[in-house]
C-alpha cells in the first residue's frame, strides 16, 4: 500500500528531550523512545469504509506529535500502520450501497492519505493492507497453533484461547470486559468457546463474502491478530509504542498483545498510547451513528488545513472533547495571530520543549506560542511551530 509523501520537518537547534507519556496499562508516565537511534511505534488504521472524520483526524495528528517529539529528540522514526480493508463493516456497506467492496476500500484509502497529507502528518514508513499481508496472519495464526493457543469450532472458525497467557485475566473485571467485548465486535455468546473473551483469528468462508485458500482453511483473518502481525513483520518482536483512540484500550490492544507474547515470548510495547474521543451533538463521532464532521468536507468548506489541525492540537491528546464550528473559527483566529507574528520577540524554544515532552501538552505549547505572538513573533519559533507541532 502507498502512503503519502512525507513533508519537510526544519532541524532545530539542540535536542529536545525524549517525552514522557501516559501508558494506559501501567497508569504512569513513562519516558518513550530509546536513547539513541530509533523509536519505533505502530498504530492502527482505518477501516476504509467512509471518510476521515475528525475523530480518526485526532488520533492521528495526535500520534504524529509524537514521532515529532522524538525527531527533535535527535531520534529516528520508524513507524508502521494498517488498513483494515477487509471487515465486515466494510463488507456491509458495500452490499448496502451496491459497490464493490475492493472498489470502496480502495476510493477510501484514497480520501484518507489526502486528508493526512493535508494536515501534514508525518507518513508511515510501513503502509500496510490486511490483504496485501494475509501470508503473515495465517503465518502468525498457525505460530499459535503450533503452541496450542488456537482452537477451531464446527464450521471452522479459529479462536484465540485467552487463557493461554497466564496474565491475561490477572486482575481483571470479567462482566465489565465482556460487555465492552460485545460492544467492540466480540461475540462473548458463541456456543463452544473455551472461554467467553476468546477473539475470532481466522473466519471460515461464508457464502457471499472474500475469502482466501490457507492452511487454516479457506476464509479472512479476525480483526486484532491482523495488527498482531502486521506490528511484528514491520516492528519486529518488541517495540516502543502502541497507539490508538480509546476506543482500543480494550479489547483491542490487549488482545493484540497477548497474542504476541503468547506467539514470541516477549513482551508487545513498552508503552499504550491511547486518544481521547470527539463527540458532536452530545455523542461520540462515529460512523455507526453518523454524527461525523469529515476531514474533506471542511477542507472543501474553504477551511485552512492548518487550521483544522490547531484546532485538534487545542485539545490534549487524552482528552475527550466535543467539536463545535467555534473550535475550528477560534483556531482560524489563532492561525492568523501566529502568521502575523514577525516581530523580533526572544524565542521560547526552550519553554515549547519542555510542555511537550511532559505528556505532549498541547494546550500548554499552543499557549506558550500565543504569548510569543503577542509579544510579536520571530522567525525562529515559526521553525519550532512547524517542527514541533506540524503547523506552517
Amino acid at each position: 500500500m502507498q502512503a503519502w509523501n512525507t513533508v519537510g520537518v526544519p532541524r532545530l537547534p539542540g535536542n529536545g528531550e525524549r517525552p514522557a507519556i501516559h501508558d494506559t496499562v501501567s497508569g504512569s508516565q513513562v519516558v518513550v523512545g530509546p536513547e539513541s537511534g530509533t523509536a519505533r511505534s505502530y498504530a492502527c488504521g482505518i477501516t476504509p469504509y467512509d471518510a476521515t472524520h475528525l475523530g480518526h483526524a485526532f488520533t492521528y495528528v495526535c500520534v504524529d506529535l509524537l514521532h515529532r517529539v522524538w525527531l527533535d529528540a535527535g531520534l529516528d522514526v520508524h513507524y508502521a500502520q494498517n488498513i483494515t480493508d477487509v471487515d465486515d463493516p466494510l463488507l456491509q456497506r458495500a452490499a448496502e450501497t451496491g459497490a464493490d467492496w475492493r472498489e470502496l476500500a480502495a476510493s477510501q484509502v484514497d480520501l484518507f492519505v489526502s486528508d493526512m497529507s493535508a494536515l501534514r502528518v508525518l507518513p508511515p514508513s510501513d503502509y500496510l493492507g490486511v490483504v496485501e499481508s494475509l501470508e503473515d496472519v495465517v503465518a502468525a495464526i498457525a505460530g499459535l497453533r503450533e503452541r496450542g493457543a488456537v482452537y477451531q469450532l464446527p464450521g471452522g472458525d479459529w479462536y484465540f484461547a485467552v487463557e493461554s497467557d497466564a496474565g491475561f485475566l490477572a486482575g481483571r473485571d470479567l462482566a465489565a470486559d465482556l460487555a465492552v467485548f460485545a460492544e467492540r465486535g466480540g461475540d462473548p455468546d458463541r456456543g463452544g468457546k473455551r472461554h467467553r473473551l476468546d477473539p475470532l483469528v481466522w473466519r471460515a468462508e461464508r457464502p457471499g463474502e472474500p475469502s482466501w485458500p490457507s492452511e487454516l482453511g479457506p476464509g479472512r483473518p479476525g480483526w486484532h491478530v491482523e495488527c498482531t502481525a502486521i506490528a511484528i513483520k514491520a516492528l519486529g518482536n518488541h517495540f516502543d509504542v502502541q497507539a490508538g483512540g480509546s476506543d482500543l484500550a480494550f479489547p483491542h490492544h490487549p488482545m493484540c498483545a497477548s497474542q504476541a507474547l503468547v506467539l514470541t515470548g516477549e513482551p508487545f510495547a513498552t508503552a499504550y498510547f491511547h486518544v481521547g474521543m470527539v463527540g458532536l451533538d452530545g455523542e461520540k463521532m462515529s460512523k455507526s451513528r453518523g454524527n461525523l464532521v469529515f476531514v474533506h468536507r471542511l477542507l472543501a468548506g474553504g477551511a485552512d488545513p492548518m487550521a483544522v489541525r490547531l484546532a485538534l492540537l487545542a485539545h490534549h491528546y487524552r482528552q475527550d472533547w466535543e467539536y463545535t464550528p467555534k473550535c475550528l473559527a477560534e483556531a482560524a483566529t489563532r492561525l492568523d495571530r501566529w502568521r502575523s507574528a514577525t516581530g523580533t520577540s526572544v524565542s521560547r524554544l526552550a519553554e515549547l520543549r519542555q510542555a511537550l515532552a511532559d505528556d505532549l501538552n498541547t494546550p500548554a505549547a499552543l499557549a506558550i506560542v500565543d504569548e510569543w505572538a503577542a509579544a510579536g513573533g520571530g522567525t525562529e519559533m515559526l521553525s519550532a511551530v512547524d517542527a514541533l507541532l506540524g503547523v506552517r
